[in-house]
C-alpha cells in the first residue's frame, strides 16, 4: 500500500516535471519580457526590438497548392553565443529555436 501511493506520487510529480520543461521551450526572455508561441509579430517587436534579420521563408500551401500564409523567420542575438530564431506563419509566432553561434 505505502509503496504503490510513492510509486503514484512520484509519477505524478515527473509528469509534473516534464510538462513544465515542455513550457519552458515555447517561451523567450527579452530582458524582462517573455515572448510565447502565438504571440504577434508587433508584440514580440515591442517586447524584444527590432530583429537583427528578417527573413521571408515562404508560404504555407494549402489545398491546390494555394498560397495561405506567409512564412517568416527573425534572427535575435546572439546572446551568451545563442542566436533566437523566431517563426512567423500567419503573422503568429510558432517556433522558437535556440542555436549557437558558429
Amino acid at each position: 500500500m505505502i509503496m504503490r501511493s510513492l510509486s503514484i506520487i512520484t509519477l505524478v510529480t515527473l509528469t509534473a516535471g516534464l510538462l513544465s520543461a515542455t513550457a519552458q521551450a515555447d517561451t523567450l526572455r527579452c530582458g524582462s519580457a517573455l515572448v510565447s508561441l502565438g504571440d504577434r509579430p508587433f508584440e514580440v517587436e515591442r517586447k524584444c526590438g527590432t530583429p537583427m534579420h528578417r527573413d521571408p521563408v515562404g508560404y504555407t500551401l494549402g489545398s491546390y497548392d494555394r498560397r495561405e500564409y506567409m512564412i517568416e523567420e527573425w534572427v535575435y542575438g546572439p546572446s551568451n553565443g545563442m542566436l533566437s530564431i523566431l517563426r512567423f506563419e500567419g503573422n503568429r509566432l510558432t517556433a522558437i529555436e535556440r542555436r549557437r553561434e558558429r
